[in-house]
């Protein structure tokens, strides 16, 4: 009997070159997938206060605010008597007061916030603040404020 004899087919070597082609075609893929799906770059922004709109809210209230992408910086003046009345937001919330005071009732407490302190407010935690005196503060909001942007925030409008 004779033996049949097998064909081997030597292995097929990827070469090196093409290989590297592979994944790099593979790489830019990915990175052309990343941009299309990521959101548009955002524009370094310069902004000095003088420039930004000061809105009159109240007769003892005003403020200016900035936007990013993905948060808002608030300057608040106050004077001394301005009650923010009892109101709650998704937004978290980082309070600096640069001068003067405000007394806030939050969480069944109250607390006075003096120049240089900061407060850290939770999202959806119910506050209310008051005044103590002539005060300058600023806000920082993550996401920022919806309300403030459209204008949509009564409960700061025309109250004393």
């Amino acid at each position: 009997m004779a033996k049949s004899k097998k064909t081997i087919k030597p292995k097929v070597k990827t070469k090196p070159k093409a290989k590297a082609k592979s994944i790099k075609a593979k790489a830019e893929r990915a990175k052309r997938a990343i941009t299309k799906h990521a959101a548009p770059q955002v524009a370094l922004q310069y902004i000095p206060w003088h420039t930004v709109h000061l809105e009159d809210l109240n007769p003892l209230l005003q403020r200016q605010f900035v936007v990013g992408q993905e948060i808002m910086l608030a300057r608040v003046l106050l004077k001394k008597g301005c009650i923010v009345p009892l109101h709650s937001h998704h937004n978290e919330q980082l309070t600096y007061i640069l001068d003067g005071a405000l007394k806030f009732w939050i969480d069944g407490q109250e607390i006075v916030v003096n120049a240089g302190e900061t407060l850290c407010i939770p999202a959806n935690m119910p506050h209310k603040a008051e005044a103590l005196e002539d005060t300058i503060d600023l806000d920082v909001f993550t996401p920022p404020r919806a309300d403030w942007i459209n204008k949509t925030d009564q409960y700061l409008r025309g109250q004393r």
